[in-house]
């Protein structure tokens, strides 16, 4: 079987950083096609650099990086430089990059591959605000019906919001962004809080990426050390909560993850609720289904794979 390919949407970010070791570290199962930078954990020029660092770190410095846009669609941006640190990925002390940026806007870059590849062999996989993906699907209406798959981390049902009490942050920083995405008719798999939640990282977990004793594995064990302090603050939890990876883990090993098929819908309009995926888990609207929410991760299977497959790096 082919790999898949795909483009990584991205903010990073540390969580995203591991989420793109993951891809770049699977070749077998993943075609990374190039990365399309946005605004969101921190503002457009560092989630552009950053996603370069990790091409780099990974040994990859050909991977095609594009900065796509740099505010959301209709509201200021809103970053979270007090989870991420100032540059997105404090914690390990990482060289700037040697490459440039590809030239080219992210979004043109989005709607020339869809145009180009086959219909149904590209898949969308958004790990920060939906803005670049939402962009092309408005500019480029004829794209959506050629992708294959959008399999995103974004939004929250019985874990409330991780930003506001009512959503998580991908979404509340451009709900206008994901009420198109949500409405496209794309094929879409939505990585919730409900199940990165699950996802974290404990000490032996993060024990065992040190233990790698490679760059990469040190490398992810310091990002960890650094936001986990918020999470274990916020939460109480054991550990840091892995949001991003889930996105690549599923198109790796799919069986991992367990969720419903079911409405969700993005309030673009209530001061309480600005963000919220509306997701009706228990199908009581009539509302016709439009992604696959997941509910449920095999915590310990993700970090056996993840561990596994950094360690290639």
């Amino acid at each position: 079987m082919s790999a898949r390919k795909i483009i990584i949407d991205t903010d990073p970010g540390q969580d995203d950083a591991v989420a793109i070791l993951l891809a770049l570290a699977s070749p077998d199962e993943i075609e990374v096609l190039g990365l399309t930078a946005v605004a969101g954990n921190v503002p457009l020029p560092l989630t552009s650099k950053n996603a370069r660092i990790i091409c780099e770190l990974a040994g990859r410095p050909e991977i095609p990086v594009h900065a796509g846009c740099d505010t959301p669609l209709a509201r200021p941006l809103v970053t979270a430089e007090h989870v991420h640190g100032k540059t997105g990925l404090d914690g390990p002390d990482l060289p700037d990059p040697e490459g440039d940026l590809t030239p080219g806007h992210a979004v043109d870059f989005i709607i020339d591959t869809l145009r180009a590849h086959p219909p149904g062999s590209v898949t969308l996989c958004p790990l920060g605000p939906l803005t670049n993906i939402a962009t092309a699907f408005r500019d480029a209406p004829d794209v959506i019906a050629r992708v294959r798959e959008v399999v995103l981390m974004g939004g929250a049902c019985f874990e409330g919001g991780n930003i506001t009490p009512s959503a998580e942050f991908n979404i509340y920083v451009d709900p206008e962004a994901a009420n198109i995405v949500f409405r496209s008719g794309a094929p879409l798999t939505v990585m919730p809080l409900d199940v990165t939640h699950k996802a974290l990282v404990t000490k032996p977990r993060n024990d065992a990426f040190r233990a790698l004793g490679t760059p990469v594995g040190i490398a992810v064990a310091e990002m960890t050390d650094f936001f986990e302090r918020f999470d274990k603050e916020k939460y109480g939890s054991a550990g840091a909560p892995l949001h991003d990876p889930c996105v690549t883990a599923y198109l790796i090993r799919p069986d991992l993850f367990r969720g419903r098929h079911i409405n969700v819908e993005i309030e673009t309009r209530s001061d309480l609720t600005l963000g919220m995926t509306v997701a009706d888990w228990w199908r009581v609207t009539g509302r016709a289904p439009n992604a696959t929410f997941m509910g449920d991760i095999d915590a310990d299977g993700f970090f056996t794979l993840l561990t596994e497959r950094l360690a290639r790096l």
